[in-house]
């Protein structure tokens, strides 16, 4: 298989904007020069890494989640096997849960805003519904409608000056809404692997 310098592109959202729906379906309809990385969250905290709301808690679990994240994008980086890695949140997501000042959090993890918005080729941000727009809580989605609404708010303020960020509305048909993302992440594909019909595309 020919090597290939991956591009990462994230794909990130508050809680019930359908992130993992996209995933699932860029999974399917991709080759096998696009890869999905998983959430470093559901790794840390899946692990057993205490889920607390202390400002200790709170600052060690963003630092485990971003050190987990850049591991993640270094293995298929030096791997050299795909074109393209969706990254399930991108490092800076953890701005959107640090209690503290974003300065603070550059100087924990020892890296720049410049630094990690130049990781990545894309940003896409799948915005989080109002429960009028179909949100709902459950046993998973811990956040009420407010507290969602808060911290998409804070992803949106964390990737700012990206000069590849995209909002994707929550209003509307959701598989046009999918199908716009996956539209972006073709887009990124080398031309060699741009040749997929998307799910529904044949049909419209």
């Amino acid at each position: 298989m020919a090597e290939h310098s991956p591009e990462l592109v994230v794909v990130t959202g508050g809680p019930g904007a359908g992130k993992t729906a996209v995933l699932e379906l860029a999974r399917r309809a991709f080759c096998e020069h696009v890869v999905v990385l998983p959430e470093a969250a559901s790794i840390v905290f899946g692990g057993g890494f205490p889920r607390l709301r202390t400002g200790p808690a709170l600052r060690a679990a963003q630092r485990a989640i971003f050190h987990v994240q850049r591991q993640l994008e270094a293995w298929v980086e030096e791997e050299r096997q795909a074109a393209v890695a969706l990254c399930d949140r991108g490092t800076l997501d953890g701005l959107a849960y640090w209690p503290d000042s974003t300065a603070q959090f550059f100087g924990q993890v020892a890296t720049s805003r410049a630094d990690e918005l130049s990781r990545y080729r894309i940003v896409l941000h799948l915005r989080t519904p109002t429960v009028a727009e179909g949100y709902i809580k459950n046993r998973l989605r811990i956040e009420s409608a407010e507290e969602a609404a808060r911290i998409d708010e804070r992803i949106g303020t964390a990737w700012e000056g990206h000069p590849h960020y995209y909002q994707v509305p929550s209003e509307g048909d959701f598989t046009d809404k999918a199908l716009g993302v996956l539209g972006r992440i073709r887009d990124a594909l080398p031309q060699c692997c741009r040749d997929h019909s998307l799910p529904g595309e044949d049909a419209r």
